[in-house]
C-alpha cells in the first residue's frame, strides 16, 4: 500500500510466497556445499599444478569436486521444483560419504609426503597442508547432517556452527603452519592467526551452552571481523605475489602467497550464520534488553510461519 513504510514493504517482500526458497535452511546447506566445491576443484587444479600432478591420486579430488556439485545441482532441482525428496536424500548420503572419505584420504596422502618419513614438527610446516584435505570431510559431514537432522532444530543448529567452528579451528592451524615457514617475515600474518582462535573460541560456547541472544549479538560481531580479515589477507597475498619478481604472474599465483586461502575467513562466516539464524529461535531473549537479532529474526520472519 502507499501508507506502507520501507521497513513494511521490504518484509512484505521478504515474505512474499515467491521467495519461499529463501527461508529454507536446508537449501542454503546444500548450496553452501556445492559452491564450495566448485571452489576446491580450483583450488586442487592450482595447488597441484605445482608438481604437475606428479602422482595419478591427485586427480581424485579434482574429478571429485567436478561431478559431485553437478550431481547435487541436479537432485537439489529435483526436490524444490518436483518435490522428490528421496533422489535428494539419497544422492546426498551418496556425495556426502564419498566427500568424507577423498578429506580423510587427502589428509593420509598429504602427511605420507613427508612427515611419515621425518615425524618432525617442521615437516608438519614445510609439507603438503596435511589439514587442507579435510574441507572435504567437513563439506561432508554437512551433506550428512542436512538430510539426518531436522531442519530448524537446535540439534540442527549446533551442527552446523560446529562445522563453522572446525573450519575456523583449521583456519588457525593452516595459517600458524603457512605463516611460520617464513618465520612470520611480517607482522600482520599474526592477524589471521589470533583471530581465528578467537572465532573458535567465541563458537564453542553456543555449541556446548545454552546462551541467551545477546550472546549471539557478539558472535555476530566476532563473525564481522572474520570476513574482514579475509578480505585484507586476499589483498596481503594478491599484492605481495605482484610484487615479488618471477616468470608470470601466474607462475607467482601458484608458488608464491595463495591469494584464495585468506578466502576461507568470509565464507566460513557464511556457514556459521546459517547455524546462527537457525539457533535464533531456541535461543532465550534475556532482559532487560533485547538482542538484535532476535529482532531482526523475528522481523523476517513474521508471516512466513517460521515463528
Amino acid at each position: 500500500m502507499a501508507g506502507d513504510s520501507l521497513p513494511q514493504r521490504a518484509q512484505r517482500l521478504v515474505n512474499h510466497p515467491g521467495l519461499k526458497w529463501a527461508h529454507d535452511s536446508r537449501l542454503w546447506l546444500d548450496l553452501f556445499v556445492t559452491v564450495n566445491l566448485l571452489i576446491l576443484a580450483v583450488d586442487i587444479e592450482i595447488a597441484h599444478s605445482v608438481n604437475l600432478f606428479a602422482k595419478k591420486a591427485e586427480y581424485i579430488p579434482l574429478y571429485f569436486s567436478m561431478g559431485a556439485p553437478i550431481l547435487l545441482a541436479a537432485v537439489i532441482a529435483l526436490r524444490w521444483v518436483g518435490g522428490f525428496d528421496a533422489p535428494w536424500r539419497d544422492v546426498g548420503y551418496l556425495v556426502g560419504g564419498l566427500s568424507v572419505l577423498t578429506g580423510l584420504g587427502g589428509v593420509l596422502y598429504h602427511l605420507e609426503s613427508r612427515f611419515f618419513l621425518d615425524r618432525t614438527l617442521s615437516s608438519l610446516t614445510y609439507a603438503a597442508p596435511f589439514a587442507a584435505p579435510l574441507a572435504y570431510t567437513g563439506l561432508g559431514f554437512l551433506l550428512l547432517v542436512n538430510r539426518m537432522v531436522p531442519a530448524r532444530s537446535a540439534e540442527w543448529a549446533r551442527w552446523v556452527m560446529f562445522m563453522a567452528l572446525g573450519g575456523f579451528f583449521g583456519n588457525f592451524v593452516l595459517s600458524l603452519t603457512d605463516h611460520a615457514s617464513n618465520g612470520f617475515f611480517a607482522r600482520t600474518e599474526w592477524i589471521p592467526v589470533i583471530s581465528s582462535a578467537f572465532a573458535t573460541g567465541f563458537l564453542l560456547v553456543p555449541v556446548l551452552a545454552n546462551v541467551g541472544r545477546r550472546f549471539l549479538d557478539l558472535c555476530v560481531a566476532v563473525l564481522l571481523v572474520q570476513a574482514i580479515v579475509g578480505i585484507l589477507g586476499f589483498w596481503f597475498h594478491l599484492q605481495a605475489n605482484l610484487l615479488e619478481p618471477g616468470h608470470s604472474l601466474w607462475d607467482r599465483l601458484i608458488n608464491g602467497a595463495p591469494p584464495l586461502a585468506p578466502m576461507l575467513f568470509p565464507n566460513l562466516v557464511g556457514l556459521a550464520c546459517i547455524g546462527l539464524w537457525e539457533l535464533i529461535p531456541h535461543t532465550p531473549e534475556l532482559p532487560p534488553r533485547r538482542s538484535w537479532s532476535g529482532a531482526v529474526h523475528a522481523w523476517a520472519s513474521s508471516g512466513s510461519g517460521e515463528e
